[in-house]
Formats: structure tokens, C-alpha cells, sequence
């Protein structure tokens, strides 16, 4: 069949993904498709893959993902007439210590949140259902009976037969050369055999992602990783049913196949392949068997499974998968080219999220946003730190290590860092300050006091941070705190028609004069909410809009995306133009009066007001904001005096008992205020009247603006979700999130946030309380609340309002 000239969308790549993204875009859009793939299908990582299927994750929309994979294989077959090789055989997954078990009994209240069934068995019930291994060394597993294996080129191939029964067309054997692009936009493929003219392209090309990225000038972060497993011969008493086995305190994995056994792991000492090009012509190839590289997993997997010391090996794979530097996958529409969206980096998870990672990938492609919240495989997600290939490289080994590892709460990275350092940080340092690091930003997250070792301690309990964060805690809420918060993401957006723009862009009403801030959120066309910042107006055609670190590229590229056109409007990121000092607790005031000429008195400085002022000589935009629940400032200053403005503060700040204070200890400050957190309480699930914050949203005024009629519809409709405070009084108790809410002892939905508040002395939990039939202030205060914490439940008391009111004056226990 010759190659059409035209396609309304081109997907590269057929590996599992890009034949589930072209399957997915005929059945559900009745698009007009054409997948092309270089080789074969299959041909890349898709056939060496091994075939574990595990759906928990945790994030919720990301688990949803992987249970529809899970239905999809079961009904597949009967739709296309190609056997998955999907068996439901479930999964146990072995602890031998109890951190391993605390963090099995989180995983399974987490799944409970998520509707999943995983319950936590004994040793002796394991033997049962795994006779061949040795126990002895379990405190336990956890048991998720719907998890199950696959045979990934028999599931690729039913799904590249359905895409074509609905319409798509395949093509092998055809190598995309380049594109030809206009305005930013790709209007062309380029392939071997000819041009293809198309509206949107899909790159679904597996460990090629990132070069094909590249050729449109999209940065795809992959870091090609050798991953090696075995299968065995016959294994004497192996049921053909046996379950799915995840061993990861040994670093290795189990599944039944034919008799055998596939065993496979993860080394903390992975072998990287190029972080140059892939081959082209890399088809169906393998690296050379490295037993001795493998020799680690062997000894492993014997004393797990003694049997295999007698069993021949009849094959050792040794493949390339792709990975990426924080172990999610790469979902999503390319910032730098409109049309371009990636499906690629499973981490070794491709046949797991194959199917739901087609279904949702093939909806964001026709709709041009995602239809979940799916931010943490959003590949908007990553920023230019991520097109140096060596820090790529070391990221991604590092996540490949950690693959089995313990997640501790609040762990961090140690690979490629520093990596971008404000100009405090010596000086931050000198403090005892223990870093973290966001978007290759080197933050403060406490400071250890004259005597402790600067470092983070992980534990499954309260670390070592636990005092002297709440010692910052109670220092800002009694005197002044200084944070660094240099790494926050800042645009400026000028033009005659920027204020136009950002009536569009914006829910709340951010028409005010110069000298105000609005903080508001973006929305999507369902009502979601998809950034949460703050815009200051500084002059009628000036605004300046900060948001978090993290965000940076994605809040960029969804505000830059929405410029209606034809309006003279530009978006500039001035990030390292500014560095970010906040100023916050009662003597804020004093330490500012004492620094600038300018009057900051309530009167002359409302909150909510944004003013030039002068400070050691250097001119400083200071914004009357705060995320902790205490008179404040931010003061943006401009990057090279930002040492100089910090040392004067400091020197001023003495009489006032001026510190510096971290990111640990703000996260506890705004718990106990009420203020949410994007990307947790609040995401692009949730609406702002969901979210409490109805407030912030212009539907008094005549402007559109983007999301304003899902609201409308939405506007008195009784709500069925609302977000809600919780408390636990136990202070051994420690929240993380995801734990299950339970409103007279049924289940009504889980936390999206959890830490501590030392000012009311309780575990502080945000998260929605769902009820089909409407969630009213009647019904949330008319049950009595549990939580449920790594499988037990504790008592809870809700709370509709703040636990600490602006004014510090009143504090709710």
C-alpha cells in the first residue's frame, strides 16, 4: 500500500504505546490515522519486554490509567480475534523488614482510597500460595489479586489490528527523516518514502522518542537503561497460575511463563547505554548476556526460590529500555511545538500502561488538554535543565536504582546536584540549612541547629527534621522568618492587549488597577483548574505573574497556548532575573520599615498590593502576599543584589529576631492556614467551587474566560466532592496523604495533603469528601470522621474553616 500524502494525524512508533494511541484515536475520535514505524512492529523494547501487569500508583488518575489497561487486555481478544496472553494470576509483592511492611500497609490504604482490593497476607498464607519460595526472612506481602502478565507482541498486535478495524492505517518499514515546520507548528512529516501532510503528530518511538523529538526541536528526556532477565527451564511444581512475585527487598521480580520462570531486577548499579543517538537499524537486537553483571540477581533470586539452583537458563535477555529521570512516563503535548504530543519513558512500566496510556493519550491529542489530571507524566513537567544529556544520564540511573528501593516520605535525589544554586546559598549554608531540590533549584527545606548534623535522616516515622522544623514553624508565627524562594517561576506578560489576554486566561478578575495583585487559577474546559499563581499589575500594559517552581514550563506553555489570537500580548519567562525573598510573621513590618523609605503601614501598603521600593540600594518589587497565614511580604529583587537586600534584612531583622526558615516548615504553616497546594488539593480534577474556592472565580462579571461555561453549568448544581480539613490528635500519627476517609465508618473518599501543624499540636489532612447525593456543610458536619493510616484507623474531627486565622489572634484546636 502506498503512502498517503495526507493524514489529520501521524503517530511514529509501533511499539505497545503508539499501536494503543492509533488504536484508541480510530475506535473512540474516528480519527483519520496513520501510524508509521521504522521497522517492524514490536521491534524496539516492545518484544524484550517482560510483562508484568501492576496497576497501583500513586497518584490516583495514573492508577485509573492502569486499570483500564488491565480491561482493556481482558476484552481485547474478543473484539480483534488476537490472543494478549493476559492471564490475572494477581501479585504479591514480599517485605522482609518493617519499613518495608509500613510502607506495604500505606500502599494498601492508598489503594482502598483508589477502589483497589490489596490486602496484606502472612508468611504462612505466601507458602500457600507459593510453595516453591522460602518465607523465613517475611514479616509479610501485600496481595493485589487483579494484577496479572501479558505477552507484550501479542497484546501490540491485537491492538494494531484494531486500530485498522476501525480505520487507521500502518505502515512498516518507513523511517521518519525529519519535519517541515511553520510558525512553530508541524505541517509536514518526512519520512523515506515520502512527505505526509498533518494537522498533529504523536511520537510514540519508544528509545528514538527523544531523537525524533529533537529533529522538531522538542526535548525528550529518555535515558536508554540495559535491563536483563532470564527465563528458565521447566521449574519442578510451578502452577501455571502462580502468581506474579515482587521481591523488591532482594531487587527482583518472578513470572510464570511455559513452566518457567522470567526472573529479572534491579540493580543499584545499572548500566546505562548511549546518551547519544540510538541505532536506527537497532531491530529486534539485543546486547551480549552480562552474567556477571546479573550474577547479583541470581544469588538473590536462589535464596528466594532455592528450586532455581537446579533449573538451566534457556534464555537471557539483555535490552535496552527507556527511562527517565524521575521514573514517570512522558505523556502529553510538547511546549515547544503545538502540535507534537509524546507517549514515551515507561520506565520498564510500557505493557502495564499501554492500553490506558493510549486512551487517554488519544483524547489529549483531539481535545488539545488532558482529560485527567495526569501532571506527573505530563512531559510539561520538565524545563531546559533537561536537555543536558549527562545530568539526564545520572538522574535516570539513579531512578533506576531506586526502583525497588523503600519510598520514604520527603526523600530526595542526590544525582546531578547542585545544579542551580541562588545567590544565598553559601550564605544558607553558613545557617546549617539542609537542602532539597526542585527543577534543579537547591532549596532550603530546614535548618539544623548548632549541633546537628546537616542532613536528612529518612524514616517511616517522624525524621529527624521533626523538632527543629517546628521550631521554624513557631518562629514565624511568633516573630520573622526569611525565606529563599528564588526559584519560584515569574513571567512577565507586556503589550496594549495583556490585560484582554488575561481576562481570557484567568478565572478571577485581574482588570484592577497598577499597584494590585489578583491571585487566581487557570482553567480548563471542564472547570479544572490548571495553574494556581498570583498576577501583579504593574503599569496598564504590564503584569508580572509568579508561580511554583515546578510549574515553570507548564504554566509558561499553558498561558502562552491561550493568548487569544490576534491580541498584542507577550509572555517573557524572567525567571533568573529575580531573586525571591519572603518576609513573613508579625515583625515583617518592623524589618521591612527599617530597610526602605517607603511607608508600610497597613494603610499606605494594603495587602493585596504590589509597590516598587528601594532596598540597599537596589529597586525591589515587593507583593503584600502569603502562603503561611502572617503579615508578609515577597520581595522579587533583582538577581545579583539579592545577597546584598538578604544581609541587609538580616542585619535589620536582629532587633526583630529575624531567621531564616525552609520549605518544610512553610508546608506546615500553610496546612494549618488552609491555603492548597497545587498538584495535590488542587488539580485539574477539581473545580474551584470544589476546591472552597469559589471566591476566586469572576462569574459576577460579563468577561469569558476560559472554563467559564463548565462553571455555569456547574454554578447551582449541588456539589458531590468538597475539600475539607482534618485532624488527628495522636502525634505518633503521621499523615502523608492518600490515607482512606472514612464518614460513619464508610468510605467517602482520602487525603490530598498531610503533615503537621505546631501551632494547634495535630496532624493536619486536606482532602475531598465525595457523596453522590451532595455534599452540603449539613452533611460534611453531620458524620462522625476516621482516617485510615497504614491500615488502622484513627479518630478525625473535619474543620470548614482555617485551623489559623489571618491575624494569628485565634487558633482553632
Amino acid at each position: 500500500m502506498a503512502l498517503p500524502s495526507h493524514a489529520q494525524i501521524v503517530v511514529i512508533g509501533g511499539g505497545i504505546i503508539g499501536c494503543s494511541t492509533a488504536y484508541h484515536l480510530a475506535r473512540d475520535h474516528k480519527a483519520d490515522v496513520i501510524l508509521l514505524e521504522q521497522g517492524k512492529l514490536t521491534s524496539g523494547s516492545t518484544w524484550h519486554a517482560a510483562g508484568l501487569v501492576g496497576q497501583l500508583r500513586s497518584s490516583a488518575s495514573i492508577t485509573r490509567v492502569l486499570k483500564y489497561s488491565v480491561e482493556l487486555y481482558k476484552g481485547l481478544e474478543a473484539e480483534t480475534g488476537l490472543a494478549t496472553g493476559w492471564k490475572m494470576t494477581g501479585c504479591l509483592r514480599l517485605a522482609t523488614n518493617q519499613d518495608r511492611w509500613t510502607e506495604y500497609k500505606r500502599l494498601a490504604t492508598t489503594a482502598k482510597s483508589f477502589g483497589m482490593d490489596m490486602q496484606l497476607v502472612s508468611p504462612d498464607e505466601v507458602k500457600r500460595m507459593w510453595p516453591l519460595m522460602d518465607t523465613s526472612d517475611l514479616v509479610g506481602a501485600s496481595w493485589l489479586p487483579t494484577d496479572g502478565q501479558a505477552s507484550p507482541s501479542d497484546i501490540t498486535q491485537s491492538l494494531a489490528k484494531g486500530a485498522r478495524m476501525h480505520g487507521a492505517k500502518l505502515f512498516e518499514n518507513v523511517r521518519v527523516a525529519g519535519f517541515e515546520m511553520k510558525d512553530g507548528r508541524i505541517v509536514k512529516v518526512r519520512t523515506d518514502q515520502g512527505d505526509i501532510s498533518c494537522d498533529k503528530v504523536v511520537n510514540c518511538a519508544g528509545q528514538w522518542a527523544r531523537q525524533v523529538g529533537a529533529m522538531a526541536g522538542i526535548n525528550v528526556p529518555l535515558q536508554p537503561v540495559k535491563h536483563q532477565y532470564i527465563i528458565t527451564e521447566k521449574l519442578p511444581g510451578l502452577a501455571t497460575d502462580a502468581p506474579t512475585l515482587r521481591d523488591p527487598d532482594r531487587r527482583t521480580y518472578f513470572k510464570e511463563e511455559v513452566g518457567g520462570l522470567v526472573m529479572g531486577g534491579y540493580e543499584p548499579n545499572p548500566q546505562g547505554w548511549t546518551t547519544g543517538d540510538v541505532p536506527n537499524d537497532w531491530e529486534f537486537r539485543l546486547f551480549d548476556d552480562d552474567f556477571d553483571h546479573f550474577e547479583q540477581h541470581m544469588v538473590q533470586a536462589i535464596e528466594r526460590v532455592p528450586g532455581l539452583a537446579d533449573v538451566g537458563v534457556k534464555q537471557m535477555i539483555n535490552g535496552p529500555e527507556s527511562f527517565t529521570p524521575d521514573g514517570n512516563f512522558i505523556l502529553g503535548a510538547a511546549p515547544e511545538c503545538s502540535n507534537m504530543f509524546v507517549g514515551a519513558g515507561f520506565n520498564a512500566f510500557g505493557i502495564a500502561s499501554g492500553g490506558g496510556a493510549g486512551w487517554v493519550l488519544a483524547q489529549w491529542v483531539v481535545d488539545g488538554e488532558a482529560p485527567l489530571d495526569l501532571w506527573v507524566v505530563d512531559i510539561r513537567r520538565f524545563s531546559s535543565l533537561h536537555r543536558d544529556r549527562q545530568w539526564v544520564s545520572d538522574r535516570t540511573l539513579e531512578a533506576y536504582g531506586k526502583h525497588y528501593t523503600i519510598g520514604y516520605p520527603h526523600e530526595e535525589y542526590d544525582s546531578g546536584r547542585p545544579y542551580i544554586v541562588s545567590p544565598l546559598y553559601e550564605r544558607l549554608k553558613a545557617h546549617g540549612a539542609v537542602f532539597g531540590s526542585k527543577l534543579g533549584w537547591e532549596r532550603p527545606n530546614w535548618f539544623a541547629p548548632t549541633g546537628m548534623e546537616a542532613r536528612d535522616i529518612y524514616a517511616m516515622g517522624r525524621q529527624n527534621w521533626f523538632e527543629p522544623v517546628g521550631d521554624e514553624h513557631a518562629h514565624v508565627r511568633k516573630a520573622v522568618g526569611v525565606f529563599d524562594q528564588s526559584s519560584f517561576a515569574k513571567y512577565e506578560m507586556t503589550g496594549k492587549d495583556a490585560q484582554k489576554a488575561l481576562d481570557f486566561i484567568c478565572a478571577n478578575d485581574v482588570s484592577k488597577p497598577a499597584g494590585r495583585l489578583t491571585y487566581t487559577q487557570l482553567l480548563n474546559t471542564r472547570g479544572g483548574i490548571e495553574a494556581d499563581l498570583t498576577v501583579a499589575r504593574l503599569a496598564d500594559d504590564k503584569f508580572y505573574i509568579v508561580t511554583g517552581t515546578g510549574f515553570r514550563t507548564h504554566d509558561l506553555a499553558w498561558i502562552s497556548d491561550h493568548i487569544p489570537a490576534g491580541l498584542d500580548a507577550k509572555l517573557v519567562d524572567v525567571t533568573e532575573q529575580f531573586g525571591t525573598l519572603s518576609l513573613m510573621g508579625p515583625n515583617a513590618r518592623n524589618v521591612l520599615a527599617a530597610v526602605t523609605d517607603v511607608d508600610v503601614s497597613n494603610a499606605a501598603f494594603p495587602f493585596g498590593h504590589v509597590r516598587e521600593i528601594t532596598i540597599a540600594g537596589a529597586t525591589v518589587r515587593a507583593l503584600r502576599v502569603t502562603y503561611v497565614g502572617e503579615l508578609g511580604w515577597e520581595l522579587h529583587v533583582p538577581i545579583g543584589a539579592t545577597g546584598e537586600v538578604f544581609d541587609t534584612l538580616m542585619a535589620a531583622g536582629k532587633a526583630h529576631d529575624i531567621r531564616p526558615v525552609g520549605y518544610r516548615a512553610l508546608e506546615s504553616l500553610r496546612l494549618e492556614k488552609g491555603y492548597r497546594a497545587w498538584g495535590s488539593d488542587i488539580t485539574p480534577n477539581d473545580t474551584p467551587f470544589e476546591a472552597g474556592l469559589g471566591w476566586t472565580v469572576k462569574l459576577k462579571k460579563d468577561t469569558g474566560f476560559l472554563g467559564r461555561k463548565a462553571l455555569e453549568k456547574l454554578d447551582n448544581a449541588p456539589l458531590t466532592k468538597r475539600l475539607a480539613c482534618f485532624t488527628v490528635d495522636d502525634k505518633e500519627v503521621v499523615l502523608v496523604g492518600r490515607e482512606t476517609i472514612l464518614r460513619d465508618g464508610q468510605p467517602v473518599g482520602y487525603l490530598t495533603s498531610g503533615g503537621y501543624g505546631y501551632t494547634v499540636g495535630k496532624n493536619i489532612g486536606f482532602g475531598y469528601v465525595r457523596n453522590a447525593g451532595g455534599v452540603d456543610d449539613a452533611f460534611l458536619t453531620g458524620g462522625s470522621y476516621e482516617l485510615v493510616v497504614a491500615m488502622e484507623r484513627v479518630q478525625a474531627q473535619i474543620h470548614l474553616e482555617p485551623l489559623f486565622d489571618p491575624e494569628g489572634t485565634r487558633v482553632k484546636g
